[in-house]
């Protein structure tokens, strides 16, 4: 089952409230996960990290994330998955769109395989709407 870790640019209110509404769903926030000690640490170090615990990060940081993810994607290498958020779909300062959203993805593709894979987060569906917010 795949796991979440939270940047730097999001509140770590959010992972406490995704793991509040799933109990099975493990979800770390950047400035508590192993201490806090990759908070100010390169992008590269911060994918490296999370891929060696299979967690796939979720973030804000579209302009230098997107690079290296692209990079790493010619060279063939590996990394735990990423989740962008913009601040068109998401607001950065909306925590509960930003749970519901991810406690939405978590339902929706909780047992599907993570490595290398991209996703786009969108807002919640309203109840009883189907379909995926992952593009």
């Amino acid at each position: 089952m795949p796991g979440f870790l939270t940047d730097a640019h999001m509140s770590p209110r959010v992972a406490v409230q995704v793991q509040a509404k799933r109990r099975d769903c493990q979800i770390h926030s950047l400035r508590s996960w192993r201490g806090g000690r990759l908070l100010d640490a390169e992008d590269d170090e911060i994918l490296i990290a999370a891929f060696e615990e299979g967690l796939t990060l979720i973030t804000y940081d579209q302009r230098t994330i997107v690079p290296l993810v692209s990079q790493w994607m010619m060279e063939g290498r590996s990394h735990g998955g990423v989740v962008f958020i913009d601040e068109q779909s998401i607001l950065q300062e909306d925590i509960g769109g930003q749970v519901l959203a991810l406690v939405e993805l978590w339902d929706s593709a909780n047992t599907d395989a993570w490595t290398v894979r991209i996703i786009c987060l969108r807002r919640a569906r309203a109840r009883g709407d189907s379909g995926h917010n992952a593009s």
